[in-house]
Order: C-alpha cells, then sequence, then structure tokens
C-alpha cells in the first residue's frame, strides 16, 4: 500500500524557483495599478513621522551601479523604518539645473544660443531623462512617492530657492569681491569646492631667480648684517620654486616666513638667497657648491623689493605664515590673481583689487597685450615662460614634475585659481544680527549630528574648518538667476533688493526662471532703471540642492515632510558635497543643520577593487543585472556589503549572492508549505503548551528579532542578511525544521504534536518575512500574499516587525539547548561514519547508545522517548558515566513504511502489517504524546 497519502505534506502557491527577472515586473506594475506606497501611509496614519530626505540624483544619463546602491539603501532604510511602526515617508527627487544638461544642449544644438533657446532645450531634456531614470529606481522594488516627487526645476522650487538666496542676503551673508576662485576653462565659469578632483598632471617645476635690486642693496646688506661690497661683487638673485610657471607674469609680490632662517650663499659666479633648510638640497639640485655668507629672519627682509625676472617691475617681499620649508626654496612667488593665500596676503599689504594684475581670461588664454605671451593658452605657455626664463638668465633649473592637481569633474581638464568679481557667502562674516558666524554655526551643527559611520563627523567637521567662503554665482544660462539688479557705476545693490526679489520669485513661480529673461529693469525701477542692470549671474547648482530643506522640506512637499529631517544618506563624496551645502545654507537660514543624521556609503568597484570605467571594460550596469538575475540579487547584495567602504561586485559575487537568496526562498517555501493548512487564530497553541523544541526555537527566533531590529536601527545591513542566513542554514535548515519533519509529516493533521510545531513556525515565518522584507522586499511580498489569512492587509510593509511570543523558561532552555544541540553533532558524526562504512543509509535505521556525564545525562532523560527524535534515529539507549561515550549500530526491528522508523512493533497490528505502532496510533487511534521532541 502507498501512504504517501496519509502524511501531511507540505502544499503551497509559493514556487522553489523565484523567476525573478520575469515575476519581479509584474510586481511592480502591481504596486504602481494599485498605489501601494498610499495605501502604506494610509495605514501608518498617526505614527510618528521618519523623513529620510533624497540627495537628488542629476537629470543627466541611465542610471548606474552607484545609484543602485543609493537608492536601494534608502529604500531599506525606509522600509525597515515603516516596520518599525513609523511613517516613514519617502519623497524622490532630482537635480535639474547646471552645467553637464547644459553641455548636452551644446553638444546637441551647438554652442552660442540664446539664453531663452538653452533654458527651453534644458527644461525638456531634464524632463526625459528624468522619466528614463524613474523608471529604473521603481525597477529596483523602491517605493516612494513616484507621482509627485521633487524637481530643483518645478517653477515653485525654482521661485523658493530665489526667496532662501534672499533670505541669507537679507541676513547679511552674502558680498560681492574680486577673489581667486576654482575656474574650469572648458565651463567658462567658476566652480564649487565639491566640482574639484584631484588627478595626476605633469607639469614644468622650475627654481626661478628673483635679481637684487639695486636701489635697495643697501637694505639688504643691512638685513643680512653683510657690507654692500659683499652684495655688489657678485650678481645676486632671490631663489623661488613653482610648478606653474604660467603664474610668473602675473608675480606681483615674495612671500617668506617671518621666523624662517634665510641665507645668503656664494656659489662661485652668483650669490643666491635661500631659505636656510634648503641651501644643501637645493645646491645639491642644482649642482652646484657654495659657501654661505650671512643669514637674517624672514621678518627682517619685509618690504625689500627685487626684479622680477622678465618684466621691468620689482617684487616687493610680504610675509605669510604659510611659508614652509617642506619643499622648493623657502620663498614662494606671489600671483595674488591666481592663489588664495596670495590673495588674503596680497590684500594684507593693501593691494587694491584693481591693481592685481589679471592677464588670463576665462577660456584659459592670456590677454592679447600681455608681452612676450599673448594670445596664448598658459598650458602651451608654459615651455615658452621656460625659454624666456633661460633668455634672461633667470632659470636656475627646470624639471618635469608629476602632480596631483586640480581637475573639473565634468571635464576632467585641469583647473586653476582665477581672480574673478563672483558673488560669496562669507563663512566668517559677522550677520546683522550679531549672532556667530556661518563657520561657527556650521561647525556646532556638526558636532550636534550623529554620523553613520562616525569617521564621517571629524571629516565633515575638517571640511567646514578650513573652507573659503563659498562662491556663489556662476556665468551660466541654465540656472536659478541671482536676480539683482547692480548700480552701473557703483556695483552696489538696488536700495530695495529684498522687494524686488520677492516680485521676481512671484513671476518664476508662474513662469519658470525662464521669467528672469523677460523682466525688463524698467518694469522692476521705472526711471532708475538707466542707473542699474541686471545681474547676469547664475546660482551654484549647489546651492539648488542645499537649499531642498528649504523648498521642499517646509515648501513643495511640507505636509509630507518634517524639518529637520531625520536623515541624509548620499556616497561619501557628499562630505564636501550635498551635505555640506545643505549645511551652509541650513546654518543661514535656520541657524542649525537641516538633519539629524547623516549616512554615507562607499564607492562600487569590481573584483579587483578598480573604479567601474566604460574604457577598462569593468562596468556592471543595474539594468543588465535586473534583466539577469532579477533586482532582488542586487538589492540583496547591497544590504550583504560593508557598504562604509568600498562595495566589490563582480559575476563571481553576484553568483554567490544568488545561492544565498536560494537558501532564504527555499526555507521560506518550506515554512509556508507546513502551515498552509494553518489558522493561527482557531488552531494555534498557547505557548507554555509547545513543545519543548518548539519553545526553543522561538526563543532563537526572538534573539533574531532583537538582534536584527537593532541593526535596522543603527542602519547596519550586513549583518542582518549574515544572522538570516545562519538562521536559516544552521538553526533551521540543519537544526529545527530537520527535526520537525517527523512530526509535521506523519502525527495527526489536527493533532496537539502537529498543531505545536505549526504554531511556532507560523511565528518564525511571520518574523523571519518582516525582517527580510526591507531587503528582499519582491520575496516577502510574494511570500505574504500566500500566506492563509493574510489579505486583510494589502502589503507586508502595511504592518510592523513581528512581534515574537515570550516564552517563559527561555532562560532554561537556553541554557540546556546548546549542550543537547552539541551532543547532537558529535552523533551525527557518527551516523556519517556508518553510513561511509556502508552499514546504513537512512539515519532512521540507527540505534544510538550514549554513556553521558551527569549534567547532560539529565538533559537527555528530560526527552524521554523524544530524544531518538532529535537524533533522527529510531531507537536511543542512554546511561550516566563518567566518560562520554556514543556508539551507533543498526537498529531493531522492521522499517515502517510509513514513518520509515526501524521499530520492533511494525507489523504488530495484523490489519497493518506495514506499519508501526506509533502511525497505527496516529492514524487511527488518540496519537503519540510529544512533549519535547
Amino acid at each position: 500500500m502507498d501512504y504517501k497519502d496519509t502524511l501531511n505534506l507540505p502544499d503551497t502557491p509559493f514556487p522553489m524557483r523565484g523567476n525573478l527577472p520575469q515575476r519581479e515586473p509584474n510586481w511592480v506594475e502591481q504596486w504602481c495599478r494599485e498605489d501601494l506606497y498610499k495605501a502604506i501611509r494610509q495605514s501608518k496614519a498617526g505614527k510618528p513621522k521618519f523623513v529620510l530626505h533624497d540627495g537628488p540624483p542629476y537629470a543627466n544619463g541611465d542610471i548606474h551601479i552607484g545609484h543602485a546602491v543609493n537608492k536601494i539603501l534608502k529604500d531599506i532604510i525606509v522600509k525597515c523604518r515603516c516596520l518599525a511602526g513609523y511613517d516613514a515617508r519617502y519623497v524622490p527627487g532630482w537635480d535639474c539645473h547646471g552645467m553637464p544638461i547644459e553641455i548636452q544642449i551644446e553638444k546637441t544644438h551647438g554652442k552660442g544660443l540664446p539664453t531663452l533657446e538653452v533654458q527651453e532645450k534644458s527644461r525638456a531634456y531634464a524632463t526625459e531623462q528624468i522619466e528614463r531614470q524613474k523608471k529604473d529606481f521603481i525597477r529596483l522594488g523602491v517605493l516612494a512617492d513616484w507621482t509627485n516627487p521633487y524637481k530643483t526645476m518645478n517653477f515653485k522650487n525654482e521661485a523658493d530657492e530665489l526667496r532662501a538666496l534672499g533670505k541669507i542676503l537679507k541676513a547679511g551673508y552674502v558680498f560681492r569681491g574680486l577673489k581667486p576662485v576654482n575656474w574650469c576653462f572648458d565651463c567658462g565659469s567658476a566652480l564649487a569646492e565639491a566640482e574639484v578632483e584631484y588627478k595626476d598632471k605633469q607639469d614644468i617645476a622650475v627654481d626661478v631667480g628673483f635679481a637684487f635690486n639695486a636701489a635697495t642693496l643697501d637694505k639688504l646688506a643691512v638685513a643680512f648684517n653683510v657690507s654692500t661690497d659683499t652684495l655688489t661683487a657678485k650678481p645676486g638673485q632671490l631663489v623661488i620654486w613653482t610648478t606653474t610657471p604660467w603664474t610668473l607674469p602675473a608675480n606681483q609680490a615674495l612671500n617668506v616666513h617671518p621666523e624662517l632662517v634665510y641665507s645668503l650663499v656664494d656659489v662661485g659666479s652668483k650669490v643666491l638667497l635661500l631659505a636656510q633648510e634648503r641651501v644643501k638640497p637645493c645646491l645639491e639640485s642644482y649642482g652646484l657648491e657654495g659657501t654661505e655668507l650671512a643669514t637674517t629672519t624672514g621678518r627682517q627682509l619685509e618690504g625689500l623689493a627685487f626684479h622680477h625676472p622678465f618684466y621691468d617691475r620689482l617684487s616687493p617681499i610680504y610675509l605669510a605664515d604659510y611659508v614652509s620649508t617642506d619643499a622648493g626654496t623657502g620663498i614662494v612667488h606671489c600671483s595674488p590673481a591666481y592663489g588664495v593665500d596670495d590673495f588674503i596676503t596680497s590684500k594684507a599689504y593693501g593691494l587694491k583689487d584693481a591693481d592685481i594684475i589679471n592677464p588670463v581670461m576665462g577660456n584659459g588664454v592670456y590677454v592679447d597685450s600681455l608681452p612676450y605671451f599673448g594670445g596664448l593658452h598658459i598650458w602651451k605657455a608654459n615651455p615658452l615662460i621656460v625659454d624666456k626664463l633661460i633668455e634672461t638668465g633667470s632659470l636656475i633649473k627646470q624639471l618635469k614634475f608629476g602632480h596631483s592637481y586640480m581637475h573639473c569633474w565634468r571635464h576632467k581638464t585641469p583647473v586653476i585659481y582665477r581672480a574673478t568679481s563672483q558673488w560669496f557667502a562669507g563663512m566668517d562674516v559677522a550677520p546683522k544680527d550679531g549672532s556667530s558666524t556661518l563657520r561657527e554655526k556650521a561647525l556646532a551643527g556638526v558636532d550636534a549630528t550623529q554620523f553613520f559611520p562616525a569617521w564621517g563627523k571629524a571629516r565633515l567637521h575638517t571640511m567646514i574648518a578650513n573652507r573659503p567662503d563659498w562662491t556663489l554665482s556662476r556665468q551660466r544660462q541654465w540656472g536659478v538667476p541671482m536676480a539683482f539688479l547692480v548700480h552701473r557705476e557703483t556695483g552696489e545693490l538696488h536700495p530695495r533688493t529684498d522687494e524686488l526679489i520677492e516680485i521676481v520669485a512671484q513671476r518664476i513661480e508662474r513662469e519658470g526662471i525662464e521669467a528672469w529673461q523677460h523682466i525688463t529693469v524698467e518694469e522692476l525701477i521705472g526711471e532708475q532703471a538707466k542707473d542699474y542692470v541686471k545681474n547676469p549671474d547664475t546660482l551654484d547648482v549647489w546651492f539648488d540642492s542645499g537649499t531642498t530643506h528649504e523648498t521642499v522640506l517646509r515648501g513643495s512637499h511640507a505636509d509630507e515632510s518634517q524639518f529637520p529631517a531625520d536623515l541624509y544618506l548620499e556616497g561619501s563624496d557628499q562630505h564636501r558635497g550635498w551635505f555640506h551645502s545643505s549645511l551652509l545654507t541650513s546654518c543661514m537660514i535656520n541657524g542649525v543643520p537641516p538633519y539629524k543624521a547623516l549616512l554615507t556609503h562607499g564607492f562600487v568597484v569590481d573584483g579587483q577593487g578598480r573604479k567601474m570605467s566604460k574604457s577598462v571594460g569593468n562596468v556592471i550596469a543595474p539594468q543588465e543585472v535586473t534583466n539577469k538575475m532579477g533586482a532582488e540579487i542586487l538589492r540583496l547584495w547591497v544590504a550583504s556589503t560593508d557598504y562604509s567602504g568600498e562595495l566589490t561586485i563582480s559575476d563571481e559575487i553576484l553568483k554567490r549572492v544568488v545561492e544565498s537568496y536560494r537558501r532564504i526562498r527555499n526555507t521560506l517555501r518550506f515554512l509556508l508549505a507546513n502551515i498552509s493548512d494553518f489558522s493561527f487564530d482557531t488552531q494555534a497553541v498557547s505557548v507554555e503548551d509547545l513543545s519543548e523544541v518548539d519553545r526553543y526555537a522561538l526563543t532563537l527566533l526572538a534573539k533574531l528579532q532583537a538582534e536584527c531590529e537593532e541593526h535596522y536601527t543603527r542602519y547596519e545591513f550586513h549583518p542582518i542578511v549574515s544572522k538570516l542566513q545562519i538562521f536559516c542554514s544552521e538553526d533551521l535548515g540543519a537544526f529545527y525544521l530537520d527535526v520537525l519533519k517527523d512530526r509535521l509529516y506523519t502525527t495527526g493533521a489536527n493533532s496537539r504534536a502537529r498543531r505545536s510545531a505549526q504554531t511556532a513556525l507560523h511565528h518564525i515565518t511571520h518574523g523571519l518575512l518582516k525582517l527580510m522584507a526591507p531587503i528582499l522586499s519582491f520575496t516577502a511580498e510574494e511570500a505574504f500574499a500566500a500566506m492563509q489569512g493574510e489579505a486583510k492587509q494589502p502589503s507586508v510593509f502595511c504592518g510592523e516587525f513581528h512581534a515574537a511570543p515570550e516564552v517563559h523558561d527561555a532562560a532554561d532552555l537556553q541554557s540546556r539547548w546548546p549542550g543537547l544541540l552539541a551532543l547532537r553533532a558529535r552523533v551525527v558524526k557518527e551516523l556519517e561514519n556508518l553510513r561511509t562504512a556502508g552499514q546504513i543509509g537512512s539515519s532512521l535505521q540507527a540505534r544510538v547508545k550514549l554513556v553521558l556525564p551527569t549534567e547532560l545525562y539529565a538533559a537527555c532523560v528530560a526527552l524521554g522517548e523524544d530524544l531518538k527524535f532529535l537524533f533522527i534515529v529510531s531507537q536511543v539507549d542512554i546511561e550516566a558515566g563518567e566518560q562520554e561515550m556514543i556508539e551507533v549500530r543498526t537498529a531493531d526491528g522492521k522499517k515502517c513504511e510509513r514513518c520509515w522508523h526501524v521499530r520492533p512493533d511494525t507489523g504488530a497490528d495484523d490489519n497493518l502489517p506495514d506499519l508501526c505502532g506509533r502511525c497505527v496510533s496516529n492514524l487511527h487511534g488518540d496519537g503519540e504524546e510529544r512533549a519535547h521532541v
């Protein structure tokens, strides 16, 4: 007889194979059709809010693997906060203005287009890009308010951004001035600090002599306490070292450190002036030998002037604390137009803006009027300047020099410091209300912010402490205008600027930034128009995203948000980007940061630790992964990786992730299949009446839940994945579910023994499902839909983390059962030896004899007849002894055709000759008692 139909075999519509690439899109479609995000919001009505404010991706190009990491991390956090009992809202956003989009328009339609046409085409392009990116983000399983995202180019956001500028202007933080700023020739604009990256660059390093000035030789002699004759006996040169020969035409001074010692060195044909600490390395480098004639301190040299190497002008000595002897000559040539420190020092010595020599135009070409080099690009002029130094006898040495140098992060071309008239937010300007400076407010804000990982605090603190004033203005077309009216002669703002900004903002709110092109000065100020012009600059694009706390959290999406946001999450480069600009703007407007916590993640690299690069051919696109393996695999990879550092991805790594997914899915399927006929409301067994092993399993679940929920609170996901995998493979697969199969399949369908097991499985399934849901959202929703009696809620995220029931004897179970499981492992090992020897096939064909020390003996005796089910053998004999002994042999009796146990009572019932006594009881009697296992 076939007894298969008498067993309680598992059954579930939840398939073993996920077929993720085919099935996930159906879930995505259903979520969109049913507006799942809205349904979750309704289910969380009245719960405390949790707001993760989205750092907007740039609306240009398809999403890459870094975008996927970012959005998946955000989605995991929003969902875990949702399950933790919060109304966790997520409004996605896009950064829409700025250079990259403008460049795309130039590539497609050419340069020199009218501003209105550039703006029209840029707006259309950004809209198209947003739709492409949105589709891919949704495909990743990210739940968000996709029907109502924020865009920095929305008219209301553009208007509110201008109003935010008005607020910081009114507060006194904004000023206009000539200062060296990061300048990109290809952009034709100033750059923010965050738009500069460092790459290796080859330059010509030169040591240059500035000839002694005959008119001040007496003063130089006094400074060194030597006779004037000593200095007139031979030509003399003060020596500087620079890696930027192109700045020499703009040299206006020479900087020395006031406390350093400087030497006059006779090298035979001439006398050199060098820092004493640099004399030996410099002379060795020049191939010269010399004698030190005299020394003095830098302070004694202040004000003395030396001849420019090829122009007929003098360069005076300024004192500067930043001069060092780490390299070079200990003397720094000073071009205030092309160096921040140089500029500050020169201004301190009274140099006026009009007197600053600034021959490099915005395209990197010297003005035509510059002697010798006019009309040349600075990079092409470098070797010609060296030739001029040789011609004038000023070159001491030249050398090809590789160093880390500033580059534009968009064009990948070198950037220079260039003095231009720009609008700035002053880091150390005292605001009109007399409160602390922006730098002080921002540093206090950093101290008040929680950081994940913690090292981010020191990094951002250092950046704020050392950063220069923020250059707010850009010379572009596709950006929010700095809508000021400026006096033609004085450069002063119109006295009604506050009022005028609001008038323009109202127009922009109706018509977009294009309104600024239509507005005339006459309609704003009438007869005064002849004295004022419209400021042509646009705002730094970092101001766009940096003010979203004002334009979004407290503006367009105020009802869905709160200020400050609970969390900002971005890549680690945003310490100098969005985190930075958001902090500064909020401190200027609100006096506090716009966030309570900051979380950063690393960048994605390939299996060899290399950055993703099309030229290298190691790019893994998220679209390819989702199409081939499913978004669930990408989500599991993100969650299982320690994102605080670099995230490594490769085909091999993804294959391992697939295996991890299968283990979790198969475990989930087993659980679902074995509770498919179970109603918790009517058939659950009370916790105190559960079998002992079931209660122990619930303590393991409670431990898992507590640890995972704590990890979720700290935004640590890879330990959660690890614990889930261990729980599925070891606690469940290798132990509990393995032990449970006999009771689930062979006992009476409605027996207390089986219902006890199903009660525990119900809790484990719910607990596991909720813990994995933020990470494996598609799988969790699929499993949730397959569970009986769960149609009341449209989504697993409408509920909360499962509350594991309290087990009254948890402490006792946790003290005894680890020892029992360790013994079980030793028994299994002996059984495997017997199987290898060919004496048994299944462990149920075995009989185990145990001699055990007192404590372990007592724990085993307490399980009674159920002990054999723990070892999955047919018979167990046990006795006490000092030394543990495990002996296995074949069991006595005949195999039961239903439960496969080997028992002496198999066939005792003449009517059921193939069944053992317990199967007869389970089918036709009162059923066996299973109090423990």
